[in-house]
């Protein structure tokens, strides 16, 4: 690569290090981001809850293992494992976690506040 050029693509290995706990039981790392998108994943421990929260940033998701309960404004979703999402930004969302879970979402615009 030419001194001083610009990527024109990212590289996540996957290591143990770089997560962020996000409440008690619930942790994020993100994994790469690019000039429009951010991609994360997310642990979460049985029995924890997502508090109510909403962000301009569309969120799409796809869950990896676990189970849980995904609340997009007043409706309730239970989800398991290869079940995916989208919730555009400024809706208000929560989470209720059934079973240990690994979830992946894409932020667009790249979330800022999740920049390593």
């Amino acid at each position: 690569m030419a001194e001083n050029s610009t990527p024109t693509h990212v590289i996540y290995r996957k290591s143990g290090e770089g997560y962020i706990t996000v409440t008690e039981g619930i942790t994020r790392k993100t994994l790469v981001y690019g000039e429009k998108t951010l991609l994360s994943e997310f642990q979460l421990v049985k029995g924890q809850e997502l508090p109510r929260h909403k962000h301009p940033h569309e969120q799409t998701g796809y869950l990896v293992s676990g189970e849980l309960v995904l609340i997009i404004e007043t409706e309730e979703y239970t989800l398991s494992p290869g079940d995916s999402w989208c919730i555009p930004g400024n809706i208000e969302h929560a989470a209720r976690v059934l079973k240990d879970t690994v979830a992946i979402e894409v932020f667009a615009p790249v979330r800022e506040d999740y920049l390593p």
